[in-house]
C-alpha cells in the first residue's frame, strides 16, 4: 500500500530539487525525507530520484509516478476539506506577469490548489501594467508582478537585476542600430531598457514586439535581436551580454498587490503560499 506521507515527500523533493529544501518546506528533518523516499522506492521496487550536477531529478520511473502522486495528494486534500469546518471556500482571481509564468508559477500554485480544493482559482496572465489596470477596474483580487525601484505599491517578494540577452551577442551588437525585442507598452522591462539606451545615447530599433514571452524568446533564439529579462528568468539558449557592452539596467522588484475589498482570508492564504514557495525556490537556486 502506498503511503501518502512518502508521496508528499517525493513531490516536495521534485519541486525543490533538493532533499534539504524539501525537508524545510515540509517541516521535517532531512533524514526523515530521505527515509520516506527510500521506503517508497523499496515499496515500488524502482529508483525514483537521481542527482545530476546541480540538483535532484526524477528518473524515468519517477516521472511516471509524479502525475499519479499529485492526483492522490489532490484527492486527499479534497477529502480533508470536505470534513473540515475551517477549510477555505470561495473564489480568488490571481493576475501574474507574463515572464513569471513559464519559470516559477507551476511550483508556486501546485500546493495551494491541492491544499484548498474548495477554492476556485482564476488565473490571468498579462503584462504587469495591464494587470494593475485590471485590478483598478476590480477584475483581479491579487497581482503578482513587477514594479520599478522606488515604487511602494504592494508587498515585496524579491529584487532581481535585469540583463541584456541574445543568442549571439557579438553579431547583434555589430549592427548600427541595436535590434531590440520587447513587450509592448505598458511594460516595465521595455521602459527600463529604452530609458537606459536613451541616457547613454545608444541608437536602437524595435525588431519584434509581442505580448507573450514565448514569442519574444522565439525571436531572440532566431537571432533577431536583444531581449531584456530578469536574470533568473533568462530563457535557455540565450547568453547574457557582458555589462560593459550595453548600458546598465536598473533592478526590478516582484511584488504581491491585493485589491481592496477582496476576500482577505483567501488573499492572505494565497499570498503566504506564494511568498513561501518563491523564496524557497530562490534559495534553492542560490545553493545550486
Amino acid at each position: 500500500m502506498i503511503d501518502l506521507t512518502q508521496l508528499r515527500s517525493f513531490v516536495a523533493v521534485e519541486q525543490a530539487g533538493s532533499f534539504t529544501l524539501a525537508a524545510e518546506r515540509l517541516g521535517l528533518g532531512q533524514s526523515t525525507v530521505s527515509q520516506h523516499i527510500q521506503r517508497l522506492e523499496t515499496a515500488l521496487g524502482r529508483r525514483l530520484l537521481a542527482r545530476d550536477t546541480h540538483r535532484v531529478v526524477l528518473t524515468g520511473d519517477g516521472e511516471a509516478l509524479l502525475g499519479h502522486a499529485r492526483a492522490l495528494l489532490s484527492i486527499e486534500g479534497q477529502v480533508q476539506a470536505l470534513f473540515s469546518d475551517s477549510s477555505l471556500r470561495g473564489s480568488i482571481r490571481l493576475g501574474v506577469s507574463e515572464d513569471f509564468v513559464t519559470s516559477q508559477l507551476p511550483a508556486v500554485l501546485e500546493d495551494f490548489v491541492r491544499s484548498h480544493p474548495s477554492v476556485d482559482l482564476e488565473l490571468t496572465v498579462a503584462l504587469s501594467g495591464v494587470l494593475y489596470e485590471m485590478q483598478d477596474n476590480g477584475e483581479i483580487d491579487l497581482v503578482l508582478a513587477k514594479r520599478r525601484l522606488g515604487d511602494v505599491l504592494g508587498r515585496l517578494i524579491y529584487r532581481e537585476p535585469l540583463v541584456w540577452l541574445a543568442r549571439d551577442p557579438e553579431h547583434v551588437l555589430s549592427s548600427g542600430l541595436l535590434p531590440l525585442i520587447a513587450f509592448p507598452p505598458p511594460s516595465v522591462t521595455r521602459a527600463i531598457a529604452l530609458e537606459a539606451l536613451g541616457r547613454h545615447q545608444v541608437p536602437w530599433r524595435i525588431v519584434c514586439t509581442c505580448g507573450s514571452l514565448s514569442g519574444l524568446t522565439a525571436a531572440a533564439l532566431a537571432g533577431m535581436g536583444v531581449l531584456v529579462q530578469p536574470r533568473s528568468m533568462a530563457p535557455a539558449g540565450l547568453k547574457e551580454i557582458a555589462p560593459e557592452k550595453l548600458p546598465p539596467l536598473e533592478d526590478v522588484e516582484f511584488v504581491l498587490v491585493p485589491r481592496k475589498g477582496a476576500d482577505q482570508a483567501l488573499v492572505s492564504a494565497l499570498s503566504e503560499d506564494i511568498l513561501r514557495k518563491v523564496r524557497g525556490l530562490r534559495l534553492g537556486d542560490a545553493r545550486g
